[in-house]
């Protein structure tokens, strides 16, 4: 009987460790298509809107003050700044993601990014994620700017 939990238990384990890898996958593939390529890449603005829950701040850190950015003023931004350089970006101007972490409880997550531009890195970014019935949205972020 001993053998049969130990083996049931793994087994619950195992499947767990899964589906986590399943949700760390999904969460990274939205970064690396809504907020990545959608804002800083491409300006896949639609991609953009499917991957941010439309209530997101940008939470900013400017002179011992919390200022909000919306996710709508921000893609505002992000379309300026495309029709300005509307070129293909090449490998030094483009942003790119490494991830240190993501943690998963429940339907809440939280990540650590860092945004690399050119191979130097630009900024470390922590976003805050919820899980609806279409799946997991970005619906908050802080940030830290690598100073030059």
């Amino acid at each position: 009987m001993k053998k049969v939990t130990i083996l049931f238990v793994l087994f619950t384990l195992a499947l767990g460790t899964y589906a986590q890898d399943d949700e760390k996958a999904a969460i990274k593939k939205l970064v690396l298509t809504a907020y990545v390529d959608g804002l800083h890449n491409k300006g896949d603005l639609e991609a953009t809107r499917n991957g941010f829950y439309p209530g997101f701040n940008l939470l900013i850190l400017k002179n011992s003050m919390v200022d909000k950015l919306p996710i709508y003023n921000w893609m505002q931004y992000a379309s300026i700044k495309k029709e300005k350089d509307p070129e293909p970006y090449t490998k030094e101007n483009l942003t790119t993601c490494e991830f240190e972490f993501i943690d998963i409880t429940g339907d809440a997550a939280v990540s650590k990014i860092h945004l690399l531009k050119g191979g130097k890195k630009i900024f470390t970014d922590y976003l805050f994620f919820y899980k609806f019935d279409e799946g997991w949205k970005i619906v908050s972020k802080i940030f830290y700017r690598i100073p030059e």
